[in-house]
């Protein structure tokens, strides 16, 4: 069982993520105190019945005044905006991250906050399409990367000690911890995570607007590929549209790419050339393997998410 790494901790937004780490922190004994605040009175009340917390506020910087740990658990633009409050609340001294899926906005915004506090930009590489308070499980973590991006402060010893204190923070919740820049952790999430997301919700979108196909056809004769695609469409709507808006320049950067790579291979198809098909089809196939190789993938039914029913 790993030892304490922080006194207190405190959790501001307690959807998926959010209640994942008061469940996985309670449970591995990383934090002896637990904060949460959220804004629904509907979450806090389940928080409340989970017994998630040792105390739920409706005040983030009530939740956030005594902690060691503070994390933002909210969409991407609420990171980006509540930095400031949130970082004026905390005592000196105290770590500042979060567990957004953008990077860059939320460095910027973080170099701006008092340097008697560590901000560290984090992201937990992690989830399901459900959200809320009773999606979240313990074991969200085990065996995924969480990235952090930590902020240039050159010869700052004390900083650097928060850096790895929170490294092992994340160690202990299960997960590998990977030290990134974060414009370059905003271009690799834009190929593995944004463009993928873009995708699903635009192919969905399309089936459903087809005239001349039935939206029961649609649902009754779902194949595994549809299928996969309406899960990942089914994700919050409000962390996406956050995500595009804040990484526009990278997701228009691979988009491009992708556009391109999707006209040449139309091309391939209107001209029948089979042997660019089978190339283009091995090579991703040997991605897939590789991705199941380095432990990225469960073998378990429903790639495990049946853990995280309420």
């Amino acid at each position: 069982m790993p030892g304490v790494v922080y006194e207190r901790a405190a959790v501001l937004g307690c959807g998926l993520i959010g209640s994942s780490l008061l469940r996985a922190m309670r449970a591995r004994g990383v934090a002896r105190t637990l904060a949460a605040a959220d804004p629904s009175e509907a979450v806090r009340a389940r928080l409340q019945a989970l017994a998630l917390a040792d105390a739920v506020s409706a005040d983030p910087l009530e939740a956030a005044g005594d902690a060691d740990l503070v994390i933002l658990a909210a969409p991407s633009m609420a990171i980006v905006e509540d930095a400031p409050a949130v970082a004026a609340a905390m005592k000196p001294g105290a770590t500042l991250t979060d567990v957004g899926s953008v990077k860059g906005a939320v460095a910027d915004a973080f170099a701006a906050l008092p340097p008697s506090l560590h901000a560290v930009p984090g992201h937990p590489i992690a989830g399901t399409e459900r959200s809320g308070p009773d999606a979240g499980f313990a074991e969200l973590f085990d065996g995924r990367w969480t990235i952090l991006t930590p902020l240039e402060r050159p010869g700052d010893d004390a900083y650097a000690l928060a850096v790895a204190r929170l490294s092992a923070f994340w160690r202990a919740l299960g997960s590998t911890v990977e030290l990134m820049d974060a414009r370059h952790h905003d271009l690799v999430l834009a190929v593995t995570s944004h463009l993928p997301h873009l995708i699903a919700y635009n192919i969905v979108g399309t089936a459903a607007d087809l005239e001349q196909v039935q939206r029961a056809e649609v649902m009754k004769f779902s194949a595994g590929g549809f299928r996969d695609f309406t899960r990942i469409a089914a994700s919050d709507p409000v962390m996406w549209r956050d995500v595009f808006l804040l990484n526009r320049e990278a997701v228009l950067e691979v988009l491009g790419r992708f556009t391109e790579d999707l006209q040449a291979l139309s091309r391939a198809i209107r001209w029948g050339e089979g042997d660019k098909l089978h190339d283009l089809f091995s090579r991703t196939r040997e991605i897939r393997r590789g991705i199941v190789a380095a432990g990225q993938e469960s073998p378990e039914p429903n790639f495990g998410r049946d853990r995280g029913k309420a």
